[in-house]
């Protein structure tokens, strides 16, 4: 079989302009609606929101490699590192420190040239210890082993891409590095966002990770895009929503043609869904930042906020059903009857409400964002 690299025009990618003009500007259309959003809220609120999707992004991109990241240890990390106000308790977690300070690199200091050692620092900080599960891995250094995407039972095996040989990876690196500075110059941004993605996942440098630093070379390029490396909606959480479609779009791609217009219909349009779902976020966000200045007098333990926190991250209505002695005692982890008492405790100080039921059928909601939270929690 022939791969997209064994094609004599590797890497010059094709496509169809007629066929994505209207999906680009649907993206043009979407990224005006979101800054002229933000340009009416304030910077502070700005900042708080920004760490907030931050916090979805770094979730959603380990998500798809099958990953669940420790989410104290993340709000914790994401909320040092921006300077952010903070009342709970800090957690650290060496995994979460590299994905969160891979990702500030890349949108911070997204006009700094992306080199080897940059790339094989990210990869260190993803993979703190060496390993990747139980195997371990060539951390910080270009990949000594061939790749296969496979499929089917051992000794039947489908094999549906594989990667240049890792003899050639350090070249195809080159080659890439150079199209990342040429490409700024004569590529339309986002175009170009969606050819990194795929330029880099087709050379696979690394043994693992790989996936992760796509993603964040794919931010990086729309916030040079942009010219602003303040993310306000995620671009992986989209994917999550349709990993198998991203998969199967990725794998075609593998073959042996470079025209792309198939695989660029299908990241503008992920691209698109992402700023309008930003939008939507936002207005949840900025929700939760009025209840906490509203509340931020109010005495409650760290188990309290976590819980509220979570409650106002389950969109408006709260935890389906509404919070319970049980889910608290499931989310902090401590007894029935502390969590009893700490739920009463903030029956009294006006923050949830009890919904309709009795018994045992007895849950909670918290309280509408509209002033109803005593400024002094009495």
């Amino acid at each position: 079989m022939q791969y997209i690299w064994h094609n004599e025009k590797w890497p010059n990618f094709t496509w169809n302009w007629e066929k994505i003009t209207s999906a680009l500007s649907e993206c043009r259309k979407a990224q005006g609606y979101l800054k002229g959003k933000l340009a009416m809220i304030k910077l502070d609120e700005k900042e708080s929101a920004r760490g907030q999707v931050l916090v979805e992004e770094a979730i959603q991109t380990s998500a798809i490699e099958g990953e669940k990241l420790d989410l104290d240890a993340l709000r914790s990390s994401v909320i040092r590192h921006l300077g952010l106000k903070y009342k709970g308790k800090y957690k650290k977690d060496n995994k979460v420190e590299g994905l969160v300070e891979m990702l500030l690199d890349a949108y911070d200091n997204f006009n700094e040239p992306i080199t080897s050692k940059r790339l094989f620092g990210w990869h260190a900080g993803l993979f703190p210890i060496g390993y990747s599960g139980i195997k371990k891995i060539n951390v910080g250094n270009w990949r000594s082993e061939a790749v296969y995407v496979v499929s089917g039972a051992v000794g039947k095996e489908v094999i549906h891409f594989e990667a240049p040989p890792a003899n050639r990876v350090k070249s195809e690196m080159k080659s890439f590095f150079k199209w990342w500075v040429d490409s700024k110059k004569n590529t339309e941004g986002l175009i170009r966002a969606g050819i990194a993605h795929l330029y880099f996942v087709v050379i696979h440098p690394f043994e693992d990770g790989n996936g992760r630093i796509a993603r964040a070379l794919t931010d990086m390029a729309i916030a040079q895009d942009e010219n602003s490396g303040k993310r306000y909606y995620s671009i992986s959480k989209e994917i999550i929503a349709k990993r198998k479609s991203y998969y199967d779009v990725l794998q075609s791609m593998g073959k042996g043609k470079l025209d792309i217009t198939d695989w660029l219909l299908w990241f503008l349009e992920t691209v698109n869904n992402a700023i309008n779902e930003g939008e939507k976020s936002l207005q949840a966000i900025l929700a939760k930042i009025k209840f906490w200045q509203e509340c931020d007098k109010i005495e409650l333990n760290f188990r309290q906020r976590k819980v509220l926190n979570r409650m106002l991250e389950e969109k408006p209505e709260g935890f389906q059903g509404g919070l319970t002695t049980r889910k608290y005692v499931g989310i902090t982890k401590t007894s029935r009857a502390t969590a009893f008492r700490e739920i009463d405790d903030m029956l009294k100080k006006g923050v949830i409400s009890k919904r309709e039921g009795s018994g045992r059928s007895i849950s909670y909601s918290i309280v509408q964002i509209s002033g109803h939270c005593p400024p002094d929690g009495r």
